[in-house]
């Protein structure tokens, strides 16, 4: 059986406003989550993600009160993730309201975090947000010349991506948010050779994130092994709408919802 595939806009959330940047940089701000997740629902998302962008540089906690509004107002499944560095944060953010947790630099950190939150909570719940970025020519390669980043792609870590795609899996990832950092906010399209090298290490449902700039540039993500496509400000600044990418999808043989 053929799932769906998923269309599901980001919100990257810094000091209680949807900013967006490049490659995590020269951010410009792009709204209220609030009013946005509430519109995003209203026009055929299938989920919404919302992510504290500086949760983890600034050691700061993700703002529980926000992700309680936006369940109030959001009638589809809410990801939230920033900041996430136990799963008494966890419980907190499912009792909050969202449906899905992601995790990323604490679980670099310490690896059992994974284990702890699909055994408390299980697997369904958890996503993998993994930042993923070439690795600089001067720098040692990893094996997929893929390297994991943390604080919001500002620090390398040097271990492979493709590698910690699989170990998160086998702890108990039941999803993985796969943004490409050299990508994102580029709109030159997704990093497809990435999505491939994580598609054939994993099993468990992959999330195209970074690099989308035309309707043209999701259904390839798709076909090199995406099962969701996420996009940030295309939608925020009226690019294309949810729909019209559904519309792209369907008419290069994808299923949408």
């Amino acid at each position: 059986m053929t799932l769906a595939v998923r269309v599901i806009p980001c919100l990257d959330v810094d000091a209680g406003r949807v900013v967006k940047g490049v490659r995590f940089e020269n951010l410009r701000d792009a709204g209220d989550p609030i009013e946005l997740a509430r519109r995003y629902s209203e026009l055929g998302a299938d989920e919404v993600t919302f992510l504290d962008v500086t949760a983890s540089s600034s050691e700061r906690e993700t703002t529980y009160d926000m992700v309680s509004q936006c369940a109030e107002t959001v009638f589809i499944p809410l990801t939230v993730g920033g900041g996430v560095r136990s799963a008494d944060d966890v419980d907190r953010l499912l009792r909050a309201g969202a449906d899905k947790v992601g995790v990323n630099t604490a679980a670099v950190a310490r690896p059992e975090l994974i284990t702890e939150i699909a055994e408390r909570f299980g697997s369904q719940v958890l996503v993998l947000s993994l930042d993923a970025r070439r690795v600089p020519a001067d720098q040692p390669a990893t094996a997929s010349r893929f390297e994991v980043t943390t604080h919001g792609g500002r620090r390398g870590t040097g271990i492979d991506a493709i590698e910690w795609i699989r170990e998160a899996a086998e702890r108990g990832a039941g999803e993985i948010l796969l943004n490409s950092v050299d990508a994102d906010g580029t709109h030159e399209g997704f990093d497809l050779e990435l999505i491939r090298a994580a598609r054939a290490a994993v099993d468990v449902p992959l999330i195209a994130s970074g690099g989308a700039g035309q309707l043209e540039h999701f259904a390839p993500a798709v076909h090199a092994g995406a099962d969701a496509v996420l996009a940030a400000s295309v939608f925020h600044f009226g690019t294309f709408t949810i729909a019209e990418v559904k519309d792209a999808l369907a008419a290069d043989g994808v299923t949408v919802r």
